[in-house]
């Protein structure tokens, strides 16, 4: 089996996200104004998900590439069902 990919490219983003958690956490302390805490709520989440998608398009073109690339039909079948069954969780 092959080494996993890496990626510390989204460290940068990841410790972005956690300054806009500790941004949250001090505006819910000094009970900042609703709209203005849902509005950094939100850019955390959308950095969240840059983060994810980023992680799912290594896998993709990694993990999934390498098994499709292998002839491994069982390899490839299990990174498809991995993927399928991460996506239903979504729902």
């Amino acid at each position: 089996m092959s080494k996993n990919p890496s990626h510390k490219s989204h460290i940068s983003r990841i410790n972005r996200a956690i300054g806009q958690l500790e941004a949250i956490k001090r505006m819910i302390q000094e009970e900042e104004y609703c709209i203005d805490i849902m509005s950094q709520v939100r850019a955390v989440r959308s950095a969240v998900k840059t983060i994810e998608l980023g992680i799912l398009e290594t896998h993709v073109s990694n993990c999934l590439a390498d098994a499709c690339a292998s002839n491994n039909e069982a390899a490839k079948e299990r990174r498809l069902a991995e993927i399928i069954q991460l996506l239903k969780k979504y729902e």
